[in-house]
């Protein structure tokens, strides 16, 4: 059964308030100022403005999508496509009857759509956009799912012509939806509105799945590593770990002291090093996620990883 246990239940639930968010993007920001950031929601919204609104978006999508499931089938194991699927399914069909609701809502307690056309905003509806978009993905990423779209195609020519990554695929593609929105709309205006929005999705989707918790990783070469260690390990409080190493220049042995902290400790950490050897060589490390004590707890992260 699809949902054979509570842990199914929550995956498929958070799936759907992923689809919720990211409908709730494309409502108010991207499909009344005709932004297309690419992909099938892009390339829907650009129909959709060319048929004159006679299709709704969320039907499209739905269209465009049935093709590109069945060419990823083999690609994708089962258990994917009948998660992806059923985001695919309830984003469109949220999409079509939210619609309604927040073309009311917009009217009237925040802008006149009709006034606002004439003028848009577009760098403000491009960001929120943009930005809600990614993160309303990123939750049914994380749940082992797609809404559809170009990424089943992308793994599908990845796997016949592997000449090119599933991510040139997939950016070739969305670029081409963005050139037909310039032409259909005939504004390179909205076509560069409309990768920024593309853009800042892909960071929020990173953002969420990698983590915000933006640590610095130190390496730290000097004479003086044993007392640079115990001041790491009684000022800072953070853990230390000398690695072995050899200078190739003087053949000599010299310990590396590895050492992750947060971005608030990175000044402490420099005076502390300074204060022992004004020569010492320091490597700083961008570090997206941290895992341990410390830091992240990571059973919490094992449990997430355990639900499905």
């Amino acid at each position: 059964m699809m949902f054979r246990d509570k842990r199914t239940w929550k995956s498929y639930v958070l799936i759907t308030l992923g689809c919720l968010i990211t409908a709730i993007s494309m409502n108010v920001f991207l499909i009344p100022f005709k932004l297309a950031p690419g992909g099938v929601s892009g390339l829907s919204t650009v129909v959709y403005y060319i048929l004159n609104g006679v299709i709704p978006v969320g039907i499209l999508m739905l269209v465009f999508n049935i093709p590109l499931f069945l060419l990823g089938y083999k690609s994708k194991g089962r258990r994917f496509i009948i998660r992806s699927l059923f985001g695919a399914i309830i984003l469109s069909l949220l999409i079509d009857l939210t619609a309604p609701f927040f073309n009311w809502l917009i009217n009237e307690y925040f802008i006149n759509l009709d006034t606002e056309m004439a003028n848009p905003d577009l760098l403000l509806y491009a960001l929120l956009g943009g930005g809600i978009m990614g993160f309303g993905l990123a939750i049914v990423l994380k749940e082992d799912a797609t809404t559809g779209g170009t990424d089943l195609l992308a793994a599908v020519l990845g796997k016949m012509f592997p000449k090119f990554s599933v991510g040139q695929y997939l950016l070739f593609m969305d670029g081409c939806v963005i050139v037909f929105a310039i032409i259909a709309f005939k504004s390179v205006k909205l076509g560069l509105y409309a990768s920024l929005s593309l853009y800042v999705a892909s960071k929020s989707i990173d953002a969420y799945l990698e983590g915000m918790h933006f640590s610095k990783s130190l390496l730290i070469i000097s004479e003086n590593s044993e007392k640079i260690a115990q001041r790491l390990l009684n000022e800072v409080d953070r853990g230390v770990t000398g690695l072995k190493g050899i200078g190739m220049y003087s053949r000599k042995d010299k310990t590396v002291l590895l050492c992750v902290v947060k971005r608030e400790e990175i000044h402490i950490v420099k005076e502390i090093v300074k204060d022992c050897d004004e020569r010492a060589f320091v490597l700083l490390i961008d570090v997206r996620e941290v895992l341990g004590e410390g830091f992240t707890p990571l059973q919490a992260t094992q449990a997430g990883k355990n639900k499905s």
